[in-house]
């Protein structure tokens, strides 16, 4: 047999099934565990819970529902020989715990079958995009939703801060990493389209042994925002062990200018005179602004008429001669001398005959 097949799993190859032959003395130990569930999935319970006994005694795993205190409880028997279906009956009782159906949740008694239930609540901070977010999983009419479970084969619940999936791990791993997507502000439909290029490609026996890198696609964060830069940067000085010098005092300062020295009443009056220069430089600005208005535009060159060139002139005579001649001429007939000239001619051609 080559390396290559016994590397490779056969298509359709399942894992036999465990039986009593495997462990003909049972379980040492009793396990048992239990899960509260809410107040409005107390009816539905009450309905189905005949099915969850009569599914679970099949693996000999004893359920007890208890609806003063609100829990359901799943233990081992002496005749449980599957070490295992314990936890299977874990899973269920926390699956009926979150609104998914007992029609589906019975498959998680099968050995290809197993569950995930995805923590979303503590992803996002601000509630209210929390739920436009977890909106997204569902699409419109569910269709995201339905596109998910046939891409992955898994049913998926989406209840409350959890999503619950039922199906095989690989597609399990796929619907965890879309949940988690979703909730970093990645469209699920980005992850429904890689998933569809993945479905293709996994029918070419060619290119199950090669990188699908290079056919799936690339998407990239089209509106992502430019940080905006502050007004004022502010710059870190160099370290300097020396600490700054000491700022002027106010009496530092008017002993500088001589203030010091000076009466209350000289001191008020240079403070007026101040106040009065800034009041009349304000009001000089004021008025140059508002005689902007009346300030008229200046106006364009105007431009200079060009001469009538004289160097073309007018014959006056030849023009007369033209008017004379066109006088003499008759509308519709020729002049005298032209008939005369015709006559002759057509005399002359007579001869000649």
């Amino acid at each position: 047999v080559d390396e290559s097949e016994l590397l490779t799993v056969p298509d359709g190859w399942k894992e036999p099934a465990f039986t009593r032959e495997d462990n003909p003395k049972g379980l040492l130990e009793e396990s048992s565990f239990a899960t509260l569930f809410p107040k409005y999935r107390e009816a539905y319970l009450k309905e189905c819970w005949p099915l969850v006994q009569k599914a679970l005694g099949e693996h000999y795993v004893n359920a007890a529902l208890d609806l003063i205190e609100g829990s359901m409880t799943v233990t081992t028997t002496k005749k449980t020989f599957d070490p295992y279906a314990i936890i299977r009956a874990r899973d269920l009782i926390k699956l009926l715990a979150r609104s998914v159906p007992f029609e589906q949740v019975f498959r998680i008694l099968q050995d290809d079958v197993a569950c995930d239930i995805i923590k979303i609540g503590s992803l996002v901070r601000k509630r209210e995009t929390f739920i436009k977010r977890r909106a997204r999983l569902l699409g419109p009419k569910g269709s995201t939703l339905k596109a998910l479970e046939l891409l992955t084969n898994c049913y998926i619940m989406v209840q409350g801060n959890t999503v619950s999936a039922l199906g095989p791990f690989s597609g399990l791993k796929e619907v965890r990493k879309v949940v988690l997507d979703t909730m970093k502000n990645i469209h699920p439909i980005y992850n429904i389209k890689t998933l569809m290029i993945k479905r293709e490609l996994a029918k070419d026996p060619e290119l199950r042994t090669q990188s699908w890198e290079r056919f799936l696609p690339k998407f990239k964060r089209k509106n992502l925002k430019k940080r905006k830069e502050p007004k004022k940067k502010n710059t870190k000085k160099e370290y300097t062990p020396f600490p700054p010098p000491q700022p002027e005092s106010q009496i530092d300062k008017e002993l500088a200018s001589g203030e010091y020295f000076l009466k209350e009443r000289q001191k008020k009056r240079k403070k007026m005179e101040e106040i009065k220069a800034k009041q009349a430089d304000a009001i000089k600005k004021r008025q140059e602004e508002r005689n902007k208005a009346f300030i008229p535009p200046k106006e364009k060159p105007a431009v200079k008429t060009k001469k009538a060139s004289t160097e073309k002139k007018i014959d006056i005579e030849a023009i007369k001669e033209k008017v004379k001649n066109a006088k003499k001429k008759k509308l519709g007939a020729l002049p005298e001398e032209e008939v005369k000239l015709k006559m002759a001619a057509d005399e002359k051609k007579k001869k000649k005959k």
